[in-house]
């Protein structure tokens, strides 16, 4: 699933560049919806992010590109690889930023591990 995010003057920091959190928050919430998508009626929730590492530096005005593939689903979890690039409105040139794996896990009523049911 492609998903985008352009980058505003609220999420920078005192140097003009993206705080990493918002970032981060994006990865969740995108990779979020798409688990929901691909498995509806699910109660997902993030269990973990593989390597948090930035690659670039991330400036006011850059539209984010978030590429979401699920790539692995267990009985009771799915894991989801993120790639994130960085597009210049100026110069539209796509470059990676960041990329991770996501992993969640569906959870019932009380937070007990539930088997993923498998549309039909």
């Amino acid at each position: 699933m492609i998903n985008h995010k352009l980058v505003l003057p609220e999420h920078l920091n005192h140097y003009g560049y993206l705080f990493g959190g918002y970032l981060l928050r994006w990865v969740d919430e995108y990779a979020y919806i798409t688990a929901n998508l691909d498995f509806p009626g699910h109660r997902f929730v993030t269990i973990g992010l593989d390597n948090v590492v930035f690659r670039k530096s991330i400036q006011q005005g850059s539209v984010l590109k978030f590429d979401i593939n699920l790539t692995r689903r267990g009985k009771t979890s799915a894991t989801y690889n993120v790639h994130v690039f960085s597009d210049s409105i100026e110069t539209s040139k796509e470059e990676l930023a960041f990329d991770t794996n996501i992993s969640f896990v569906n959870i019932d009523e009380q937070g007990e591990k539930q088997p993923i049911r498998v549309k039909k």
